[in-house]
């Protein structure tokens, strides 16, 4: 907002320009990105329409996760298993150990 000025003045002035603010209660805002999320808590988020168009400004504590790609599923760690007559858990890490190649980890089980 505009320092110095009071709420009120501003809400009237922003509605003689034809905008509209709205407060939208939140606890978390997530920005999902390809390869991690933005996440904001204890959010302050206004909704500003304007014109024919909604914007969001969003205040508040920023982090961010990042988004790993599971390179084998659980079937597959259950393959490897089955073909190579090992735990789970050995399979699991024989997938990790070959960056999720079934055959190679399959191979890498059974030596």
């Amino acid at each position: 907002m505009m320092p110095g000025m009071n709420p009120k003045q501003m809400k009237n002035m922003m509605k003689q320009m034809g905008m509209q603010m709205t407060e939208i209660e939140a606890s978390e805002v997530v920005i999902k990105c390809s390869d991690k999320e933005i996440v904001i808590l204890n959010p302050q988020v206004s909704k500003v329409k304007a014109m024919g168009n909604e914007t969001f400004q969003i205040v508040g504590d920023v982090s961010e996760r990042s988004l790993e790609v599971e390179k084998f599923t659980s079937e597959d760690v259950k393959m490897v298993a089955e073909q190579g007559e090992v735990s789970e858990d050995a399979a699991r890490k024989a997938l990790e150990d070959t960056d999720g190649d079934i055959a190679e980890a399959i191979l890498k089980v059974q030596e």
